[in-house]
């Protein structure tokens, strides 16, 4: 039995040509036309790439940061000690430690949404790789949040730092920013990220490198975008 659509959602798809493929201007201009819920949504990518990530060289992994930043508040907790933990808090870390920061999580303490560490902190995080492997929080070279320059990895993740993976059928998804930000800040944000996704292109990868894309709304349908305009943000 078909699902009956809510009158919002009716009301939304009336907004939307379906059938049409938006250049990457429109769909963001339109956005915000889109909001229904009480709450800043968030503005979210969709891509789907042509990338095997069973292969190595075709899992694209990575981090960038967004010039107008992400509206949300980050809580960073950071593994390192003497010294680059006095950095880590005087670059604003919410929660600096080592040995009892692992204890804390073990016993099933987890109030933060980025974890950076030293590169001599990993072996000690071994030990709750498996509570922070599946949440994505374990810390990753790729991403930046394995340094010795903890100071700058804290100020890129309250500063608007999205962290983006492909998963095993090709998707990358990510927040852009809020539903609030004017539509040159959103702009800028969607140009600085998608340039992020093509400049990590594997010179494996062979045909059309995006194969769809979209924005929507944390509550809203999805707007599709013309992916060759989209592979040419460079």
């Amino acid at each position: 039995m078909a699902k009956r659509l809510s009158k919002k959602r009716k009301a939304l798809l009336e907004k939307i040509d379906t059938s049409k493929i938006y250049s990457v201007d429109e769909a963001i201009g339109m956005i915000k036309d889109l909001k229904t819920a009480k709450f800043d949504e968030t503005v979210e990518v969709a891509l789907n790439l042509n990338v095997d990530p069973r292969h190595a060289d075709q899992m694209i992994r990575g981090s960038v940061v967004l010039p107008h930043g992400t509206g949300k508040k980050v809580r960073v907790a950071v593994f390192a000690k003497d010294a680059k933990a006095d950095e880590a808090k005087e670059a604003g870390a919410d929660i600096v430690g080592n040995a009892e920061l692992i204890e804390s999580i073990q016993a099933g303490n987890i109030d933060f949404d980025i974890v950076i560490a030293t590169p001599d902190m990993m072996g000690m995080l071994g030990k709750v790789a498996r509570i922070l492997g599946p949440k994505g929080l374990m810390p990753n070279p790729k991403t930046g949040t394995v340094t010795m320059d903890v100071a700058q990895a804290v100020k890129n993740a309250k500063g608007g730092q999205v962290n983006f993976r492909v998963d095993k059928k090709g998707n990358i998804h990510a927040g852009i920013g809020k539903v609030s930000f004017d539509t040159d800040k959103l702009k800028e944000n969607f140009k600085t990220f998608v340039e992020a996704i093509n400049k990590a292109k594997p010179a494996s990868a062979k045909g059309r490198y995006v194969l769809n894309a979209a924005v929507s709304l944390t509550m809203s349908p999805s707007l599709k975008l013309d992916t060759a305009e989209v592979m040419e943000i460079k």
